[in-house]
């Protein structure tokens, strides 16, 4: 049951990232958030599969560097992306 909390504080820094990082217009609101816990609860259960326990301080910092290392370049990407595919579509479309 601790891999909810790892859900919840992946979710967290993912809703932190998603204000952060330029672009939010760019992409939905939940997006960062479960990208964040997504990434925070597969590393958690991995680093649990392996036989690393819940007294170890590697699987809490798991918790926290993996949605950080993880959603940032994420979220970088998406919107780089995403504006440059609009601006191609405006160039295409001859609008403004």
């Amino acid at each position: 049951m601790q891999i909810l909390l790892a859900f919840i504080i992946g979710a967290a820094i993912g809703g932190v990232a998603h204000f952060l990082v330029r672009g939010r217009s760019t992409r939905g609101v939940a997006l960062a958030p479960i990208l964040g816990a997504f990434s925070a609860g597969m590393v958690w259960m991995i680093l649990t599969w392996t036989g690393v326990g819940l007294d170890s301080p590697w699987l809490w910092l798991s918790a926290f560097v993996a949605p950080i290392v993880i959603t940032y370049p994420v979220l970088l990407i998406l919107a780089r992306t995403r504006t440059a595919h609009d601006d191609r579509e405006r160039a295409r479309l001859k609008i403004g």
